[in-house]
């Protein structure tokens, strides 16, 4: 062999030797586990998942493999976050706010009555300290969070008679839970938790007055407009929910920095993934319920009108006790007076010139 050959031979080799190694310790392979809260028939929640999945394994060659689990398959959807703080998975797809019994400061999480729409939320979250403080109250669980989808508005779900005023509200049997809940209980709600697969049921023997859940796509799936036919909105308990990816931040903090990365960014398109399906699907769906006898209903002034008065009254009250919760309500709201008047000249002028000329051009 000529010395120049053996020379080039030998440097490949070489290098061989020393880039596998490399190679091996910065792209291990890693498997996790991901509970979500959500069960496989919704599947563009649950489906977002899934997404997320796939685009981690993509950017690594399949070196870096989540497996999800649906509620109920490894723990309940409720114990999602307890599962991930005590390592029982690695990771969760869940809402923060299912947890403001734990801590009410997750509530801002999600979304707050009266809050942040899905855009409003997300900056929020990413550029005005609200991850920060979501993060700080997840601390005590071991867990950090980063946002993995958005439902977008909700609605207020199907009731059984109309609403006219705040008396109507008074012992009325909702399906409805979390901080919405205890907002609406304030008005003399009842608020039940039923699970999803039990509504129709409850609603069908009276056991309920009135149910929400998500919005059109999601809702005719359980069929309520065959019962409660009055479809009311908005849910302004939910004006943007974002979901969660938690993770358990010991098990976060042995990922390589690049994986990381790759963990951030999979999240970021699989939240625009979740609300663009949603835009997609909730417009056909609403015109089917319309079409399959749903009737649609604004909430009355009044009704809202008292609803934000005993949510303010409420986030006073836990604010009084609890400085986290103060300190991540005044960075909300004060983000919100901002942004809306921004909102007010831009989107909204936009989107209600768009509404009222629809269909002349």
């Amino acid at each position: 062999m000529k010395r120049r050959q053996f020379l080039t031979a030998a440097g490949a080799g070489a290098a061989s030797m020393v880039a596998a190694p490399a190679i091996a310790q910065t792209a291990p392979t890693i498997k996790w586990r991901l509970t979500s809260s959500f069960p496989k028939q919704l599947d563009t929640i649950y489906g977002t998942a899934l997404i997320f999945s796939k685009y981690v394994a993509e950017a690594t060659d399949g070196k870096f493999e989540i497996q999800c689990f649906a509620a109920g398959e490894i723990v309940p959807g409720l114990a999602a976050l307890d599962a991930v703080s005590n390592a029982t998975v690695e990771c969760a797809q869940t809402p923060t706010y299912f947890y403001i019994g734990k801590e009410p400061t997750l509530g801002y999480g999600t979304g707050m009555p009266f809050g942040l729409n899905a855009r409003q939320q997300h900056s929020w979250w990413h550029f005005a300290g609200g991850g920060d403080l979501i993060n700080e109250a997840l601390a005590k669980f071991n867990t950090i969070a980063m946002p993995i989808g958005n439902s977008g508005c909700q609605m207020g779900g199907f009731f059984r008679k109309e609403i006219r005023e705040v008396a109507d509200l008074n012992g009325l049997k909702f399906r409805v839970g979390g901080y919405g809940g205890r907002v609406l209980a304030k008005l003399g709600v009842v608020p039940q938790q039923v699970a999803p697969g039990d509504i129709y049921p409850a609603l069908e023997r009276g056991t309920l007055d009135a149910a929400e859940f998500v919005g059109p796509y999601d809702d005719e799936k359980l069929g309520l407009h065959k019962i409660a036919k009055y479809y009311y909105y908005p849910g302004f308990w939910e004006g943007g929910a974002m979901m969660h990816l938690c993770i358990n931040t010991a098990k976060w903090n042995e990922l390589p920095k690049h994986y990381q990365a790759i963990v951030r960014n999979a999240a970021e398109a699989a939240n625009n993934w979740m609300l663009a399906k949603y835009d997609a699907v909730n417009a056909p769906a609403l015109k089917r319920i319309v079409a399959g006898g749903g009737e649609l209903k604004g909430f009355p002034v009044s009704v809202m009108e008292a609803a934000l008065k005993a949510t303010n009254e409420l986030n006073a009250e836990i604010a009084a006790t609890n400085p986290l919760f103060k300190k991540t309500m005044e960075s909300h709201d004060a983000y919100r007076g901002d942004v809306l008047q921004w909102w007010q000249v831009g989107e909204l002028q936009f989107d209600t010139l768009m509404v009222r000329t629809r269909g002349r051009s």
